[in-house]
């Protein structure tokens, strides 16, 4: 994902792109943050146009192209379903129709959607407002050509949709062949097995009540449904992500803090990674018997640092962790 190598605020998306292929991965998901970064220094102004937009796609188009980068998908498409304000609604719905547009210069047929987080007086949770909102996006990528998916993701911190079983509901409900799921390892096991408020960083029967959730996702969720999947740990907390604490954020939930703070690739167990993540992974790979994009996602403290070296080491503590996944899962 473009904004794991470095924020767009402080890293520029063309280094951070050719850190990427320098270091031997193959695709990438575009952050939006990384798209309206770059049509700011390209036009001078924050007043941004679609035809600004457009022309910063087409620039990171022609640059991915010359690495040998494919774009996996564009990435994400905030606080939609379940709107109260149905204004802004009505808003979202257009501003879909510009993400369209960016998708196709991209040359991606995927916009990934987050489970909306947004405070619950400013949501309903009625499960059918929920579906008829996606719905009609789904309908509207319908119309694309060529269609366009939505890769819906439960995060472990979103207000009503927080588990892949709900997640999964929504999809089967949603009954579109171009709606289906983005699987996260960190979601995953950070909703059902981490706590990072609780002084042990886990759940109670947390690895109880994991198995059971991956067998139930093995046993119940269609592959051709899943359309990426995104493989992440993260940290475990010296103490409890509770008020005090550095990472603590008034009115946010402890996992959202967590996520935004303190992720870390597979493996990284020297940085604290400690979640049961390969677990999860195979969940998806032998147990579904998943064969697409995995897509290294990181949100971390870190990407925000100064400094030249930032992409590249981002780039570096990635590709090391695919490496050593594609090798324990025999994935050559």
């Amino acid at each position: 994902m473009s904004a794991s190598l470095g924020r767009a605020w402080v890293h520029n998306f063309d280094k951070k792109a050719r850190q990427a292929a320098e270091a031997g991965f193959e695709g990438i998901e575009i952050f939006y943050e990384d798209l309206e970064y770059l049509a700011k220094n390209i036009r001078q102004t924050d007043q941004l146009t679609t035809a600004d937009l457009l022309a910063a796609a087409n620039h990171m188009k022609t640059l991915l192209d010359s690495l040998s980068l494919t774009v996996i998908g564009l990435q994400p498409f905030l606080f939609y379903e379940g709107l109260l304000d149905r204004a802004q609604h009505d808003r979202l719905v257009e501003k879909i129709r510009v993400w369209f547009q960016l998708a196709n210069v991209l040359g991606t047929n995927t916009i990934q959607i987050p489970a909306n987080f947004l405070p619950a007086d400013q949501l309903t949770g009625d499960i059918e407002v929920i579906v008829g909102d996606l719905r009609e996006l789904a309908d509207l990528g319908l119309e694309q050509t060529p269609v366009v998916r939505f890769a819906y993701e439960a995060l472990c911190w979103s207000t009503h949709v927080d588990t892949w079983e709900k997640s999964w509901e929504v999809a089967q409900r949603v009954d579109r062949p171009n709606f289906g799921l983005c699987l996260d390892t960190f979601h995953i096991a950070g909703r059902v097995w981490g706590d990072p408020a609780s002084p042990d960083g886990k759940t109670p029967n947390g690895d109880a009540e994991l198995a059971a959730s991956l067998g139930r996702l093995i046993s119940q969720v269609d592959l051709a449904k899943v359309f990426y999947v995104q493989v992440v740990d993260a940290e475990r907390m010296e103490t409890p992500l509770v008020a005090g604490h550095p990472f603590h954020v008034d009115g946010n939930p402890p996992r959202m803090n967590w996520s935004r703070n303190a992720r870390a690739y597979l493996y990284e167990h020297d940085r604290g990674a400690y979640l049961p993540v390969e677990d999860v992974a195979r969940a998806f790979i032998e147990g579904l018997g998943y064969k697409g994009w995995v897509s290294m996602e990181l949100f971390s403290r870190t990407m925000a640092e100064e400094g030249d070296n930032v992409p590249a080491e981002h780039a570096r503590r990635g590709i090391a962790a695919w490496n050593k996944f594609v090798e324990r899962l025999g994935l050559n």
